[in-house]
């Protein structure tokens, strides 16, 4: 009996220690993917604040809502550009930025663009109309990807096919924390600014602020679903990380555990041969 328990501890030790090499691994490569991504947010980060800054002057500039980018209109239908990740073993990063944006389309007329195979497979099954699935792996979107989703957004915005675009992600604030999060790309709203902003000093666009609006718009969208991809990006692999350090210390914690475990049953076991030789050597004097 003794013996048979200890080798069933020892089969347990031998199977938590290549799960531990499992997560050990995904954790260093977690961590190599995270150094690039947080890169690549640093990199983007100045390019999609020039950027908005320069919506915001037009928006000012446009007070008589001539655009219809600025026009305000009754929302009948949303699209939402979610991000999410491509596979598991992620902590709760998937599960809370599906969670934050099904609250968002509550009670709403809701369209998905799916950005993660997550997003794709949890919209789906619910039965939300998902428009395209072609960019449905987060890791391979590129900027010129970016650009494709908001030319076929923007396009569905004027012609009145859908009322507002919004993005949701996962706002990276540190490789602990990140958080879900959602930006509101159309239509362009800027009213602190609009009140804070005197009127005098206005820029002159040439040959129009609507005909450079019309150009911009796009653009600016695509820079916001970029911007939102690599800050999920790196969001997904903080958490990973994360992930894979916490279960790879518990593996090293049941590790210890089951170790003391056979000690005590190798020594139990020991202690009973003796026993049982000792009282067969009484026995037989």
């Amino acid at each position: 009996m003794a013996g048979a328990n200890t080798k069933d501890i020892k089969r347990r030790i031998k199977s938590v220690e290549s799960t531990m090499q499992i997560t050990k691994a995904m954790e260093l490569v977690a961590s190599s993917k995270l150094r690039k991504a947080k890169e690549r947010v640093e990199t983007a980060r100045p390019f999609f604040t020039m950027l908005y800054d320069t919506m915001r002057d037009a928006a000012i500039s446009n007070r008589d809502f001539s655009s219809a980018y600025v026009a305000k209109r009754e929302v009948k239908k949303s699209a939402f550009v979610v991000i999410a990740g491509d596979r598991g073993l992620a902590g709760g990063y998937n599960a809370n930025v599906l969670k934050y944006a099904t609250q968002l389309m509550e009670g709403k007329n809701a369209l998905v663009i799916p950005i993660g195979k997550k997003v794709g497979e949890y919209f789906s099954r619910r039965g939300y109309e998902l428009h395209t699935e072609k960019y449905h792996e987060a890791e391979g979107l590129y900027l010129e990807d970016a650009y494709d989703i908001a030319q076929m957004l923007t396009a569905m915005y004027r012609a009145g096919k859908i009322d507002e675009i919004r993005i949701v992600y996962t706002k990276f604030v540190s490789m602990l924390t990140q958080t879900p999060d959602d930006l509101k790309a159309l239509p362009l709203n800027f009213s602190e600014e609009l009140t804070e902003k005197p009127a005098a000093k206005e820029t002159l666009y040439d040959p129009s602020m609507v005909e450079v609006l019309d150009v911009v718009v796009p653009q600016y969208v695509g820079g916001l679903i970029y911007g939102a991809v690599t800050e999920s990006f790196a969001s997904e692999q903080g958490a990973r990380r994360t992930a894979m350090e916490a279960a790879s210390d518990n593996a090293d914690t049941m590790i210890s555990d089951l170790n003391l475990k056979f000690n005590r049953a190798r020594q139990a076991a020991i202690t009973q041969e003796l026993t049982e030789i000792v009282s067969g050597a009484n026995a037989l004097q």
